[in-house]
């Protein structure tokens, strides 16, 4: 369905403002950990914003076989942020920026093998890895409303005030209007939180005009990239968790849209949707792109299904790129503004996966002990973190990572209960 301009518009700028923390967050994460110029940061951050834009119209229009057609929403990932960094630390820029190339390249020569195991991926584990990435990312975005333990100003009354007043405000728009305002309830919510944030003066605008009006993304930012496949074997990994990944969302949004997912046909334009956006990225001097989970929460808080509206989003993203005031002023959002509204949104992701589960026979044995053993395999490196600290470096990267320590759980107990059951009842049941 084709929205008029005005409410592709609104809509498009609700998802804008749902993930521009991402970018400048992994930016800045990258920056700090190299000590990178305030040139050189301010350059990044728009061609993330680029990469992004470009693969969102990528995915929510497609390209032949690349791109889902479904309304995703790109942004640079926190691992493979992460992972950038810990390599670039450990080599140089110019290796890192090859392991992402290498890993963008990746994705196509696994991805043949990867489309044979997708029907690992029943209703059962797709639930638990939607439920798991919610309560990673609801962790990760209350830290940055209260800050770290330790630090001054952790957990102060004004940033929880903040982003509870957000929240409210929030609730309030969804519940008191329908039709459209209804819908823009993230949006709006956002607007109230940042004019607090403003009135409280933890907004300052006066950098938004400083520098630059405008610049344009530079080919290969850190010179001639270095190919270590060695040094990349962190990031490769994570490409395979990352398609894991790309197929819970491409089931969770085609769920919510309402379109019949074809696992063999969708779930591949979306992984060859992520590595092209990743190529341009690295290209560019960023890590990998990929899918949002903060924006499939938008299209089921909001109920706008449109992937024209993400498509707008993905336009007005490559605006941001190009005009430098819109990054800083995204960038100025206050912290607990940006967590409250994203709190919202994750818990969402987790009401899907919670929706998914329950269409499971929860009473059927293997369904039991498969949603029982991902979640004590993805809570304990997200309830405890750095558990796995004394393993080894390729140990962590899997077991550390909640979602996908549970993910591969349930795949695993899943196929041992299915092959070794001991009765006809205890089958699992059909999840199409």
């Amino acid at each position: 369905m084709r929205l008029p301009a005005w409410q592709l518009a609104l809509f498009g700028l609700q998802h804008v403002l749902s993930m521009a923390a991402s970018p400048v967050t992994a930016v800045f994460l990258v920056s700090r950990m190299l000590s990178l110029s305030s040139d050189m940061t301010v350059h990044l951050i728009g061609a993330t914003f680029f990469a992004c834009g470009a693969g969102t119209l990528l995915q929510s229009l497609g390209a032949g076989s690349i791109g889902a057609r479904l309304p995703f929403v790109m942004v640079p990932g926190g691992a493979p942020a992460m992972l950038f960094a810990v390599i670039a630390t450990q080599t140089d820029l110019r290796t890192a920026a090859g392991a992402a190339i290498l890993t963008s390249l990746f994705y196509w020569l696994v991805l043949p093998v990867f489309a044979r195991c997708l029907r690992f991926f029943p209703r059962v584990v797709v639930g638990t890895m939607l439920l798991l990435v919610s309560v990673s990312l609801i962790k990760i975005y209350a830290g940055i409303i209260v800050g770290q333990p330790g630090t001054p100003g952790f957990a102060r009354p004004q940033s929880l005030g903040l982003a509870l007043l957000t929240i409210v405000a929030t609730l309030a728009v969804a519940r008191l209007f329908k039709g459209t305002a209804g819908r823009l309830a993230v949006l709006l919510g956002l607007a109230m939180g940042t004019c607090a944030g403003w009135a409280m003066g933890l907004m300052p605008a006066g950098g938004m005009w400083g520098g630059p009006l405008f610049t344009l993304p530079v080919l290969l930012p850190f010179g001639m990239p270095r190919f270590d496949v060695l040094a990349a074997l962190p990031m490769l990994i994570f490409s395979v968790i990352s398609m894991a990944e790309a197929t819970g969302q491409t089931v969770a949004v085609g769920e919510i849209t309402g379109r019949k997912i074809d696992m063999r046909r969708d779930v591949p334009r979306t992984i060859r949707g992520d590595a092209v956006a990743s190529l341009l990225g690295s290209l560019l001097g960023t890590s990998l792109i990929i899918t949002s989970a903060e924006n499939i929460g938008v299209v089921q808080t909001t109920g706008v299904r449109s992937r024209y509206v993400t498509a707008t989003a993905g336009a007005m993203l490559t605006v941001i790129a190009l005009f430098a005031p819109l990054g800083r002023f995204a960038y100025a959002i206050p912290a607990p503004v940006v967590g409250g509204t994203a709190l919202i949104v994750f818990a969402m992701i987790g009401v899907m996966g919670v929706n998914l589960l329950g269409k499971v026979d929860l009473h059927a044995r293997g369904n039991q002990y498969t949603l029982a053993a991902a979640l004590v395999a993805g809570l304990i490196p997200i309830l405890v973190p750095n558990v796995y600290a004394s393993f080894p470096g390729y140990v962590q990267i899997v077991l550390g990572n909640g979602m996908a320590a549970g993910t591969l759980t349930a795949i695993v107990v899943n196929l041992v209960f299915g092959a070794w059951h001991l009765s006809p009842a205890e089958k699992i049941q059909p999840t199409r």
